[in-house]
C-alpha cells in the first residue's frame, strides 16, 4: 500500500537526512503509521504499510534504535517545510509546552513518576509512570482552509528525565531490614536539565534557524521563570504567565550627572504594589475589552504597566497585564510579555492561541498513536514518539497544500453547521485520497458496486 503521491512528494524534502537505504525504510514507515488502524507498535506498522515479507522485519526497529540519521537534522528540515506554509512577512508564532505519556515498566528508559494533569485536581495533585516530552510548536493562526481555527505543528521535541527516571530500582528487589543510618545527600547529575532548561535548548534551535526572522514564543507559568527569561535569544520574545504573588518593580533610576555615588548602580527601582492592591487602585482605571475567538471567549478588564519581575527578568523591562474576568468568575492573573510595543489585546490573543498546543497533544495521542510503542532502548524511544508530533505536523502541511481540495464531510442531519475541518478530518481525507488512487482503476461502471467500494473506502478511512 502507498499513500497518495502528494504526499510522497512532501516527505522527499526529508531525504538529505537520511541515506537512501534508510530513507525507503522511512517512506515505508510513515505509510503504515498513517494507514495503521490499531496500535503503532512497530509489527503493526509493517503490517498496515504492506511489507510483511519484505526483507527482514528488524530493519524498521533498527531505524530507530541503530539506523544513523539525526533527529534534529529531520526537525530542522520539517520546520523549514512549515514555515514555508506561512505567509511571507507573518510575525512566526511558537508555543512550548510538555505532555506526559503513560508507560509501564521499571526497566524503561527514561520513565519516571509525573504530575498527570489528566487525572488530577486542584486539591488532590497525582502522578504517573511514564515519559515526559517538552515539545516546541510552530502556530498556524487561522488558516484560509479553517479561518477561525488555530493549529500548532510540533517541529522538536525533547524527553526530560526526572531524578527518579535516572535512578531507577529494580522490580521484585526485596526491601531488607537495615539499621537506621542517617541517608546521605545524592550527588547532583550533570546531565540532569529540568523542563525550563530543555525548553532554552529548543528555542535556542530554533532561533538558530531563522536568525533573521522574529519568533514570539508563549509558555504557561513553568516557562515564564529566570531558567528561560534570562537565557532567550535575541531574536526571541516571550509571553508568559506571572506568579501572583510576584514581586514587581519599577526600573531602576538613572544616576543623576555630576554625582558621585558609593557601591555599584542600582538594578532596580521601587517595589511596586501586589496584584491585589494594584487591581484595587482607583489611580489606574480598567480597560474593558471583548474577545471572541480561538481559545478565548470572554470579556475582560485589563491593566498595563511596564516594570521589572526581577526575581525571574532581572533588569529586563516587561509588559505586565493584569486581568480580571467580567464573565467567567476567573481569579484575577498577569501576564508578561517581553514585547514592549505590544498592546494588551495582542497579548492575550497571541497567548490564547497557545491553546492549540493541548489540542495537539491530544490528536497525537488518540489518533497518531504517541506513546503506543512498545521500545525499551535509549535512541529508539527519543526518536519513536516525536516521529508521532512530527507527521502529524506533515500531515496538516499537506491538507495546507492539496488535502483541503478534497475535503468531504459525511452527511449527518444532526450535525449541518461544520464547515471546518479537524485534525481526525484531515488524517480521513489523506488516507481517503490514498486509497482512491488504488481503487480508482478497478471501479466498475455499475454504480451499486461502485458505490458500495466508496462506502468501503470511506469506512476504512475512518477507522482507527
Amino acid at each position: 500500500m502507498e499513500l497518495t503521491s502528494s504526499f510522497r512528494a512532501l516527505l522527499q524534502d526529508f531525504a538529505p537526512v537520511f541515506t537512501t537505504p534508510t530513507f525507503t525504510t522511512f517512506v515505508q514507515i510513515v505509510t503504515g503509521w498513517v494507514l495503521s488502524q490499531r496500535h503503532r507498535f512497530i509489527t503493526e506498522i509493517i503490517f498496515s504499510a504492506g511489507h510483511v515479507g519484505d526483507g527482514h522485519w528488524c530493519r524498521f526497529h533498527r531505524f530507530f534504535s541503530l539506523s544513523a540519521w539525526s533527529l534534529d537534522g529531520l526537525a530542522l528540515n520539517l520546520a523549514k517545510l512549515v514555515v514555508s506554509i506561512i505567509a511571507p512577512g507573518a510575525t512566526f508564532l511558537w508555543a512550548v509546552d510538555d505532555t506526559l505519556c503513560r508507560r509501564r515498566g521499571l526497566t524503561l528508559y527514561g520513565a519516571g513518576m509525573h504530575h498527570d494533569p489528566l487525572i488530577s485536581s486542584r486539591k488532590k495533585p497525582l502522578v504517573s509512570w511514564g515519559h515526559d516530552w517538552v515539545v516546541l510548536c510552530i502556530l498556524i493562526v487561522h488558516p484560509f482552509w479553517a479561518p477561525t481555527k488555530v493549529f500548532a505543528l510540533p517541529v522538536a521535541a525533547r524527553l526530560y528525565r526526572n531524578r527518579q527516571g535516572l535512578t531507577k530500582g529494580k522490580k521484585g528487589q526485596a526491601k531488607a531490614k537495615k539499621p537506621k543510618v542517617k541517608a546521605k545527600k545524592p550527588k547532583a547529575d550533570p546531565n540532569h536539565r529540568t523542563r525550563p532548561e530543555l525548553a532554552v535548548e529548543l528555542i535556542k534551535l530554533a532561533a538558530s534557524w531563522f536568525p533573521d526572522d522574529t519568533l514570539i514564543v508563549t509558555g504557561d507559568s513553568a516557562y515564564g521563570g529566570k531558567s528561560v527569561l534570562a537565557h532567550l535569544p535575541e531574536n526571541v520574545h516571550l509571553i508568559s504567565h506571572v506568579h501572583p504573588k510576584g514581586a514587581l518593580y519599577e526600573p531602576a533610576p538613572r544616576p543623576e550627572p555630576n554625582t558621585k555615588s558609593k557601591g555599584r548602580p542600582r538594578k532596580k527601582g521601587a517595589r511596586l504594589p501586589g496584584m491585589a492592591a494594584w487591581a484595587e487602585d482607583p489611580k489606574q482605571p480598567w480597560t474593558k475589552l471583548k474577545f471572541h475567538q480561538f481559545g478565548l471567549h470572554a470579556t475582560l478588564s485589563v491593566k498595563t504597566i511596564q516594570a521589572l519581575y526581577y526575581k525571574s527578568g532581572g533588569d529586563r523591562l516587561l509588559t505586565i497585564v493584569l486581568v480580571r474576568d467580567l464573565e467567567g468568575g476567573r481569579p484575577d492573573q498577569m501576564f508578561s510579555c517581553t514585547k514592549l510595543d505590544w498592546e494588551p489585546r495582542q497579548i492575550l490573543s497571541t497567548y490564547a492561541c497557545r491553546w492549540a498546543i493541548e489540542c495537539t497533544f491530544e490528536n497525537c495521542k488518540q489518533l497518531m498513536g504517541l506513546g503506543e510503542q512498545a521500545n525499551r532502548v535509549p535512541k529508539a524511544i527519543e526518536r519513536t514518539a516525536p516521529m508521532a508530533f512530527f507527521l502529524s505536523s506533515i500531515v496538516v502541511v499537506w491538507f495546507h497544500r492539496v488535502g483541503h481540495q478534497f475535503l468531504r464531510f459525511p452527511t449527518r442531519p444532526w450535525y449541518r453547521h461544520k464547515q471546518e475541518p479537524s485534525f481526525a478530518d484531515m488524517l480521513t481525507t489523506l488516507r481517503r485520497v490514498s486509497y482512491d488512487e488504488k481503487t480508482e482503476p478497478l471501479r466498475p461502471e455499475q454504480s451499486g458496486l461502485k458505490t458500495w467500494i466508496a462506502q468501503l473506502t470511506e469506512l476504512l478511512s475512518r477507522a482507527g
